[in-house]
């Protein structure tokens, strides 16, 4: 979690942040602008439209995933729609946009944090802590009195020093597997959640992927269900309430999985929020259903 408590910032908070810090350029935090759209063009040009004074912009496919796979990565990591970014790679985007060990990172996006997640668990993946999402994303800014957008390009180059690994918060494939599936897990997935639409988990349509259905023994939390009305998180207890419901508690080994690794970061981000850590599968649905062999529910020929 950020030194400075929460892994989430409110606009209010963020503003009077940027006020305080603003003859401050080595504690000013830096700004990421993350927006993004599973299936749709990237968001540079929303991003030129306006941001956040000072943002820059970080394009989800090129910078936080790599090249989409259809088998397992190399070096045995999972594939599928958006693996994991070359960690050389990753640190030379956040160089690129200004990422510092001693500053804060703030990232947002505006579609009520499902990209910025992504960004906030990279981040943390390679060792900067003190990095949070902008509860409400861009709407919440846009809602806050006096506050402003610029518009236009990046101007100016802004070379910061690149986070480090650390410890790992993945897991591979094997580890998906619950008791009741396959005694090969590593470690034991206590709980498994699948953060996708209740549609999709059940199998009843699948837009992304050539294969519906879930990971077998998973339950589902989508992430609709981490928000509240008006797109922020929801409160702690409301969510503590919504992952014990399916026994995600604190002291369990919980994974998570979406269809390619993003929105998951969502669900553990709600989890953190909620008092429970938890693990990604990064390869998710994409990855797990490369391999024909692997089980699914509901299997083929049994769709509702």
């Amino acid at each position: 979690m950020s030194p400075l408590g929460s892994p989430l910032i409110g606009a209010a908070e963020l503003a009077a942040l940027l006020a305080a810090t603003s003859a401050d350029p080595e504690g000013r935090p830096t700004l990421l602008d993350v927006r993004y759209r599973v299936g749709g063009p990237g968001g540079r040009d929303e991003y030129e439209s306006g941001h956040l004074p000072g943002a820059r912009y970080v394009d989800l496919d090129a910078d936080l995933a790599a090249a989409p796979a259809t088998g397992p990565a190399s070096g045995g990591a999972e594939g599928g729609r958006h693996p994991l970014p070359d960690p050389a790679r990753f640190q030379e985007a956040m160089r690129r946009v200004g990422v510092r060990h001693a500053a804060p990172v703030v990232v947002y996006d505006d579609w009520e944090g499902r990209a910025a997640a992504r960004a906030w668990w990279l981040l943390r993946h390679h060792g900067h802590r003190d990095v949070r999402v902008l509860d409400g994303g861009l709407a919440a800014w846009r809602a806050l009195p006096g506050s402003a957008l610029e518009a236009g390009p990046e101007t100016g180059p802004e070379t910061g020093s690149e986070p480090q690994p650390a410890a790992d918060f993945t897991v591979d494939r094997h580890a998906v597997h619950l008791p009741s599936v396959s005694a090969e897990r590593v470690p034991q997935a206590e709980v498994l959640i699948d953060a996708r639409a209740p549609e999709r988990y059940r199998g009843e349509v699948e837009p992304l992927d050539p294969v519906a259905g879930h990971v077998p023994g998973a339950v589902n939390v989508p992430t609709d269900a981490n928000l509240a009305p008006g797109g922020t998180f929801a409160d702690p207890d409301r969510l503590r309430a919504t992952y014990a419901a399916v026994g995600a508690v604190p002291g369990t080994e919980v994974v998570v999985y979406c269809g390619s690794g993003v929105t998951a970061t969502h669900d553990i981000l709600a989890l953190e929020l909620a008092g429970v850590l938890a693990t990604l599968y990064p390869g998710s649905w994409s990855g797990w259903i490369t391999d024909p062999d692997r089980p699914v529910e509901p299997a083929p020929g049994h769709r509702p």
